[in-house]
């Protein structure tokens, strides 16, 4: 299994060093490419640089920095940057959790989507804390020896979230669905040294929906969470609804 390996906490990130490091061992060293971003592009979500050229630059035998957000690394890895063919895409590990809501602003999350768009089976990986990362890393290549008997339809982006607890403090696994959030904290107004007003994005709200069966409740109690994602915005139940409505024009 051939994988591209992207994130977006950057390629010097604690993270993606970790998993790199763990799927090299699983799999061999020329298994294995890594291309992230050259800086920290969390929230990046799936945007695409269209009005700059994008670079890369090797750093390291198998690993390869881009001016760019995950999404271009991504799209560069498949689309011909480099003389490798993946077979998969991982992206993570995310120093912090991808659960409910989080998915839609998500650079992690975006990076896994590009990698389904363009026929890659796809995996974004979140530790849910900044510590254990060895944990997260275990946990996803367990996942990955059984790839082969997981039933997944060619649309489907599996989404995992790992407590950030030492291994033998992980109560197993739970496929979940994701929860919500509430709306985010207010922004954090300051003043630069002219006086002149800035803002900071305030933090994301806490948890809305964290009942029985979701992202959060399973992360919560000491469970690894994964949980299958489509690209479908289409609100299906609404379409008779609106096609009624609109018959009235």
């Amino acid at each position: 299994m051939r994988i591209l390996l992207s994130n977006d906490d950057g390629y010097l990130a604690p993270g993606i060093r970790t998993l790199f490091a763990a799927l090299k061992r699983w799999q061999g060293q020329r298994e294995i490419v890594m291309m992230a971003p050259d800086r920290n592009r969390s929230a990046a979500s799936n945007s695409l640089t269209l009005e700059n050229p994008l670079r890369t630059h090797q750093v390291e035998p198998g690993i390869y920095s881009v001016n760019g957000t995950p999404t271009d690394c991504v799209h560069l890895g498949i689309n011909g940057a480099i003389d490798f063919q993946a077979d998969m895409v991982i992206s993570g590990i995310n120093a912090g959790a991808n659960m409910g809501d989080d998915v839609l602003y998500s650079g992690t999350v975006a990076a896994a989507t590009e990698g389904r768009f363009l026929g890659k089976p796809a995996i974004a990986v979140s530790l849910c804390g900044d510590q254990h990362f060895e944990t997260a890393a275990d946990w996803l290549i367990r996942i990955l020896e059984q790839m082969d008997r997981i039933p997944m339809e060619a649309s489907t982006i599996l989404n995992i979230n790992v407590p950030d607890l030492p291994q033998d403090a992980i109560r197993g696994v739970r496929v979940t669905r994701l929860g919500r959030r509430h709306k985010s904290e207010p922004v954090v107004c300051d003043r630069d040294p002219r006086g002149l007003p800035i803002y900071w994005i305030g933090p994301a709200g806490e948890a809305a929906d964290d009942a029985e069966g979701t992202d959060f409740h399973a992360v919560a109690q000491g469970y690894v969470s994964v949980t299958p994602l489509q690209i479908d915005l289409t609100h299906h139940r609404m379409l008779e609804h609106l096609q009624t409505w609109l018959n009235r024009l």
